[in-house]
């Protein structure tokens, strides 16, 4: 499977000199099986570039996967170029978010005063799947859910393939358990020997000490999980909209000296907007 990055910012896009390096769009990643089947996880700012590449490779079928409906993981879904053309078969996939269905919530975002375009206006033929509690498989690609411990709910992902996994865990607080959620050491089962995982990483200590219980972990937390779980590559996710590409920097840094106290071998980075990934 081919992993591409459209966007890993979190809360709300962000510009600027000192975002160069790991971009400022919110959530959106494109997974591409070895059948050729395009798989679109989060339908954050990122998804607007994501719809202009695949629209210039022709692409006509999609499916979207959606981890939950705060706004930016949704938010860049009327900018996704495809959805505009007849030509276009789009199924969005994901759990229901506080008991609002997936096809209640996306005109949500284009109605009257929020959005100049109607959803009426779109051309494409969309279908819903929003019962996805169970191991689903998209061509060669097994999909397999879990839980996030998130406000409002939200579900994490793993993607199998030839034997190869990567496990996405974005919006996911491992220091404070809401409600209808899981424990670490569940996330840790879930992610176990995985080749590669994303995993929220939003805050630094002192800033967590002030945001405990939003949503989001202290890059700490997310290392520790990944080191437990003998993971072999973990990507941070989910940058700070106020994190500047030095202070990025300065977390994997750390994180990198922590993992060189122990006898794991693990590869830590910092996902950045543009980076593809191949298992």
């Amino acid at each position: 499977m081919i992993i591409r990055c459209w966007g890993s910012r979190g809360s709300i896009p962000v510009s600027g000199k000192k975002y160069l390096r790991y971009g400022g769009n919110t959530t959106c990643l494109e997974i591409r099986t070895k059948d050729d089947k395009i798989l679109i996880v989060d339908a954050g700012s990122g998804i607007r570039e994501a719809g202009n590449s695949l629209t210039m490779e022709a692409y006509r079928d999609f499916t979207i996967l959606l981890t939950h409906a705060h706004w930016d993981h949704i938010m860049g879904f009327p900018f996704f170029k495809p959805i505009y053309s007849f030509r276009t078969n789009l199924d969005i996939l994901g759990c229901p978010f506080g008991k609002t269905a997936i096809n209640e919530i996306l005109p949500r975002i284009m109605a009257t005063p929020n959005f100049p375009i109607k959803f009426e206006y779109i051309r494409a033929k969309i279908s819903y799947e929003e019962n996805f509690f169970d191991t689903y498989k998209l061509g060669s690609l097994t999909i397999t859910p879990i839980a996030l411990s998130h406000p409002n709910r939200g579900t994490g992902y793993k993607f199998e393939e030839d034997g190869k996994c990567f496990v996405f865990l974005t919006d996911n607080e491992l220091g404070f358990k809401h409600e209808g959620c899981l424990d670490f050491q569940d996330y840790l089962e879930f992610s176990k020997g995985a080749d590669l995982l994303f995993h929220d990483a939003e805050y630094k200590e002192e800033e967590y000490k002030r945001t405990r219980g939003w949503g989001h972990s202290f890059y700490k937390d997310a290392l520790r999980l990944a080191l437990d779980a003998g993971v072999k590559q973990l990507g941070l996710f989910h940058h700070n909209s106020e994190r500047i590409d030095s202070e990025i920097d300065e977390i994997v840094s750390d994180c990198r000296k922590i993992i060189k106290k122990t006898d794991k071998k693990l590869e830590c980075f910092a996902v950045g907007q543009s980076m593809e990934f191949k298992l």
